[in-house]
């Protein structure tokens, strides 16, 4: 996977502790087990979710719109068992052209990128998704999907603010209402080791500004 700067615009990224805990999960004296995944979480970070085309490239008008795509039930996949965490990401695009004609296909250019904390993009790749329309139908479907790898030791939490995180703590204790990560070394260190497997539609800055102000 190639590795790049930042990219130059700003996305609100889907923020995630990959952490979860699942409803009867308790322990023998009654408080919640959470239990916290190094596989990264997936999304799609805003504006990035549809892509409109136009005829011609350079209109903004609602008449000269050709096409609108938009990227839907994203799903992962994790495998964690060695040294590098394999992480997936499949979804659909489904598309639809403003007038039937002739079959036709598409071709939609869409990004994968690791994010790390948040904020730190550590890789981005680039690939394409073809949609098929039918002669005189109106709408279709395709599927795209991306892989990614993460170092567990870096999606791992360090053991002194693991075990600051789950110790079990008593009702006469000092800290026993605070929440751990309440403290700010604690959430530094949690969203540090935290990795967001992200996709979107590639989109020139027009794109993006459309997506943002429509």
């Amino acid at each position: 996977m190639q590795r790049i700067q930042p990219v130059a615009f700003c996305l609100p990224l889907l923020m995630a502790l990959a952490a979860c805990s699942s409803a009867g999960e308790f322990d023998e004296t009654g408080g919640v087990r959470v239990v916290r995944s190094a596989c990264p979480a997936v999304g799609v970070p805003a504006y990035t979710g549809d892509i409109t085309v136009f005829d011609p490239p350079e209109s903004r008008e609602a008449r000269a719109i050709d096409v609108v795509a938009t990227i839907t039930n994203v799903r992962g996949g994790c495998s964690d068992s060695g040294d590098m965490i394999q992480a997936t990401a499949s979804f659909d695009v489904l598309a639809r052209r403003s007038a039937a004609g002739p079959a036709r296909d598409v071709v939609l250019p869409y990004y994968a990128t690791v994010v790390r904390g948040g904020t730190q993009v550590v890789s981005k790749q680039i690939s394409r998704v073809s949609v098929h329309f039918n002669d005189g139908e109106l709408r279709a479907r395709s599927s795209g999907s991306a892989t990614a790898s993460v170092a567990r030791a870096a999606a791992t939490v360090p053991a002194d603010i693991q075990e600051r995180i789950t110790r079990k703590r008593k009702p006469t204790d000092a800290d026993a209402s605070i929440d751990p990560m309440a403290d700010p070394a604690v959430r530094a260190a949690v969203q540090k080791a935290s990795f967001e497997l992200l996709v979107g539609f590639q989109l020139s800055e027009a794109q993006l500004a459309y997506n943002a102000t429509r």
